[in-house]
């Protein structure tokens, strides 16, 4: 009998434990993933937009100094905290030509946070002037 409640009680020990150590791997900090002393400005054409969580984020293309044509991926928060502070899916669109102020992430692959987004005329639609 002993036995029998000891195992019976193993089973949700381990998948409140699995749980803990799952959602605990899944979150990252600004930190671990984007380096803020690696500030970084681009300027290209939006290719697409993704509203999806844990993160919303839009990708640019943006020619280099040779004339390749590189596709960035530029992060935002989450949809959630994107739309509590005024802004949405619609705040830039493929084709739109855009300039971002952002951070670079620590991997060295194309991709930074976003912090400020720029229309080509100068519009500012997302971020603060500073």
């Amino acid at each position: 009998m002993k036995n029998f409640f000891l195992r019976s009680l193993n089973v949700p020990v381990f998948a409140f434990l699995y749980c803990l150590a799952s959602t605990s791997l899944a979150h990252h900090s600004f930190a671990a993933q984007y380096d803020a002393d690696q500030p970084i400005e681009l300027s290209g054409f939006v290719t697409k937009v993704e509203w999806t969580n844990p993160h919303a984020r839009f990708y640019v293309d943006v020619e280099d100094e040779n004339g390749n044509v590189i596709n960035w991926n530029l992060e935002l928060a989450s949809p959630n905290m994107m739309v509590r502070n005024g802004w949405t899916r619609h705040f830039v669109v493929e084709g739109d030509e855009v300039t971002v102020m952002g951070t670079l992430a620590r991997d060295g692959s194309k991709m930074a946070n976003a912090l400020r987004v720029f229309l080509s005329d100068g519009t500012l639609v997302m971020g603060n002037r500073e």
